[in-house]
């Protein structure tokens, strides 16, 4: 054998090993790309999860969001509920004093029940009132300019300078808030 054939032979044999090897890297390269592909849609399914997830917990979140804002509407709308249903039996005392009006009595027996029942129910709506934290300013405590409007001020020999001498119309607190100040006269 020449050498000329000889490397022949090796040429041929050198060429089909790196066929060979290129094929098992093809076929290696394939498993790859197959396993990338994989992978990639893996990951888009668990992206399109994820997605999915986020929108349903934000639409939850709108939906929760949507019916607090409708419950505090209607519970600013509907505050004054208990204030209104404590106040009807003060609406029916008013009602059946007006009613005894009618009555045929003697003037003065009428108005004496008359007045009776308006103490009654001036009582009775003072309790509401109260129990809603509707209070009215004491007479007796001494001035204050935040809850006392000095509209008169006279000469008191009984009374210190200052001081509440009478009261012209009764002032109201809500809790700690002045609704209307107490229309006072002092002394000098």
């Amino acid at each position: 054998m020449s050498t000329k054939e000889s490397f022949e032979i090796m040429s041929t044999e050198t060429k089909e090993e790196v066929v060979s090897e290129d094929q098992s890297t093809a076929v290696e390269g394939e498993e790859t790309v197959a396993e990338t592909g994989n992978e990639l849609e893996t990951l888009q399914a668990q992206l399109a999860a994820m997605n999915d997830k986020y929108a349903r917990v934000h639409a939850d979140f709108d939906n929760i969001k949507k019916r607090l804002e409708r419950e505090k509407y209607q519970a600013l709308e509907y505050a004054n509920e208990k204030f209104a249903k404590d106040l009807i039996p003060v609406v029916d005392s008013l009602g059946m004093a007006i009613g005894a009006a009618e009555i045929e009595a003697e003037p003065a027996v009428l108005l004496e029940k008359l007045k009776e029942g308006v103490e009654l129910t001036m009582k009775q709506l003072l309790g509401v009132l109260e129990k809603h934290g509707v209070t009215p300013v004491d007479e007796s405590e001494p001035f204050d300019p935040n809850i006392h409007n000095a509209v008169q001020s006279v000469d008191s020999p009984d009374h210190e300078s200052g001081a509440i001498v009478n009261t012209f119309q009764k002032g109201y607190r809500y809790k700690e808030r002045t609704l209307r100040d107490a229309m006072v006269v002092i002394a000098n």
